[in-house]
């Protein structure tokens, strides 16, 4: 009896899965990029890009897209102000403006 040939319809994974641990306010985030998603429209989904996900309890929340080769430094930032802005509310208030007398 012959075995059925089964094709793999999963591609070979070509990104590296990166993890940045950043500290912010003595709290310690855990930031995980994960490769895209092709569309299924049979299921109704979206394409989703190579992205940045926060880690918490199990769960994951996206943050960013994933730029392969993005300087840390700068990543690193981004990350940040989005735990700023997102995890404690916090945003970047306009100046006001003196009225002329």
């Amino acid at each position: 009896m012959r075995t059925p040939a089964y094709r793999n319809e999963h591609s070979v994974s070509i990104n590296k899965i990166e993890q940045r641990r950043l500290v912010f306010r003595g709290r310690e985030f855990h930031f995980v990029s994960y490769e895209g998603q092709p569309a299924n429209e049979r299921r109704g989904e979206a394409a989703v890009p190579p992205m940045w996900y926060l880690m918490n309890e199990g769960k994951r929340r996206p943050v960013l897209p994933h730029v392969i080769g993005q300087e840390l430094g700068e990543l690193d930032v981004s990350l940040l102000r989005w735990v700023e802005e997102q995890v404690f509310g916090l945003h970047a208030e306009p100046v006001p403006r003196r009225q002329a007398k």
